[in-house]
């Protein structure tokens, strides 16, 4: 690509002027794909979880904290690791300024994860953040939303994520399965991107891989617990709020690498 370089303020207002008429309809495609999301069909929740909390051992319907909407970040951090994801502890840096905003327009947001509760506090003191983070540690919960999966589920290809289902994969093989199934974090020019990030976390690729990000969105309705929407993977990125301003940045995401790291980690390695 060719940028044009000394351009009078007219030649760049004339081109602005048209890529704005393209935005305009990206936002209005926007609009309309979110009025979908609202629209799409409820599936009852009535199985029990429960989550381990700051505030003590509380169910599903508990996380609304008297709402009508929770969102749910299912934030990768598997009992193994000795640290976050790196990739949605990025995400997690934008959620201190927007949870209380949320929770004062009848949204609840929690991050969940399965480690225990104890880790994910001291990491989240680590981090420097505020927002609730919930422990889903022994619950079916990650599975069954399929944000979690076992070493047997990846050995016989019973993984079903982000609505495809993964190949299966013998034991030699999971890792270049994993560099295969998370394509968002294998940019180009790297050869084994998952591998870094899983050393991240203090694990190996078949061990981080079986945790991943998700976020899902669920209504009350007379009392009971309703699911209305999840998304995985890519449909997370605009969530990512680094990436919304990078794309706006004059070199875009200029990415050749797994170039981010946990915010108190720049500079030390």
């Amino acid at each position: 690509m060719t940028i044009q370089l000394n351009a009078t303020r007219q030649q760049w207002l004339v081109a602005r002027l048209d890529l704005l008429e393209e935005e305009k309809e990206l936002t209005r495609q926007s609009d309309a794909l979110a009025m979908k999301r609202q629209q799409l069909p409820r599936v009852r929740i009535d199985k029990q979880y429960r989550f381990d909390t700051d505030g003590g051992n509380i169910s599903l319907k508990d996380l609304f904290g008297g709402r009508s909407q929770l969102l749910v970040y299912h934030f990768m951090f598997g009992p193994d690791y000795t640290a976050g994801c790196p990739s949605c502890s990025s995400i997690a840096d934008g959620f201190n300024g927007f949870f209380v905003h949320l929770e004062n327009h009848d949204v609840a947001f929690w991050a969940v994860s399965r480690a225990p509760l104890a880790k994910l506090d001291a990491f989240k003191q680590r981090m420097g953040w505020s927002f609730p983070w919930a422990s889903s540690f022994g619950s079916d919960f990650n599975g069954d939303f399929s944000v979690w999966f076992s070493a047997e589920q990846q050995h016989q290809g019973d993984v079903d994520y982000n609505y495809r289902r993964e190949p299966p994969a013998p034991e030699p093989a999971l890792e270049q399965l994993a560099a295969k199934t998370v394509p968002e974090w294998q940019p180009r020019d790297s050869e084994a991107p998952i591998t870094q990030i899983a050393a991240m976390t203090g694990t190996d690729v078949p061990t981080y891989t079986r945790d991943r990000p998700g976020v899902s969105a669920f209504e009350l309705i007379d009392g009971a617990v309703y699911h209305s929407y999840s998304s995985y993977a890519r449909g997370l990125d605009g969530l990512w709020g680094m990436y919304q301003w990078l794309d706006r940045a004059p070199k875009g995401r200029n990415e050749t690498g797994i170039w981010w790291r946990h915010h108190d980690r720049y500079g030390k390695e």
